[in-house]
């Protein structure tokens, strides 16, 4: 594989001595990030969510690939990427799809504060924060969740290891991807009622 298109280390050896290495990657990587954009399928995006639902979040890669619990560690590295939306004049564009809003990660709770994070992270400045409607007409195929970081880099996570895509060509494919996803989505007011709807169905 060409050093424009990496396989990361398959996650039973990056993640053999916990999430707290691969977390402290994409630390470094956001504080060097002037520009991100990220889809998102089917949660919420890392650095929106609260710390509850990132414990779940970190819960479920341990159980599922069997290594040591540091799960606080990982949930602290999380946090302190979250500083930097709007900090230094950053900009933080994200879409999630409306499943997002509803996949149940931690129980009721957890996702009751989650979603009303999503609601105070709407004035956060910086950050353009859109919902893709469930009945949304698309664009393109839906496809997985990706990132893509000052135009330069996409990262995309598989259930087996993560892949980091910078070769020229790749990447305007996915800057193309998410410029179409981005006409189904909804912002503002109505991103706001997506989510209080939801919130409210879990009331």
């Amino acid at each position: 594989m060409t050093a424009s298109r990496q396989l990361h280390d398959k996650w039973h050896r990056a993640l053999q001595t916990g999430t707290e290495p691969v977390q402290d990657e994409f630390l470094k990587l956001t504080r060097r990030t002037q520009d991100s954009r990220h889809y998102s399928a089917n949660v919420v995006r890392g650095n929106l969510q609260t710390p509850a639902y990132a414990r779940a979040v970190f819960q479920l890669v341990v159980d599922f690939h069997e290594i040591p619990d540091d799960v606080e560690a990982g949930v602290a590295r999380r946090r302190a990427r979250a500083q930097f939306i709007g900090q230094g004049n950053r900009t933080y564009h994200t879409l999630l799809n409306e499943q997002a809003l509803r996949t149940n990660l931690g129980g009721t709770d957890v996702m009751q504060g989650q979603l009303a994070r999503l609601l105070e992270a709407l004035d956060l400045p910086g950050l353009k924060l859109g919902i893709i409607p469930a009945r949304a007409e698309l664009s393109v195929y839906p496809g997985h969740s990706f990132s893509i970081f000052d135009g330069a880099q996409v990262e995309v996570k598989t259930f087996s290891a993560g892949l980091s895509i910078t070769a020229e060509d790749e990447v305007a494919t996915y800057e193309r991807a998410f410029a179409l996803l981005e006409r189904s989505a909804v912002y503002g007011q109505a991103a706001r009622g997506l989510i209080e709807a939801e919130l409210a169905a879990l009331s």
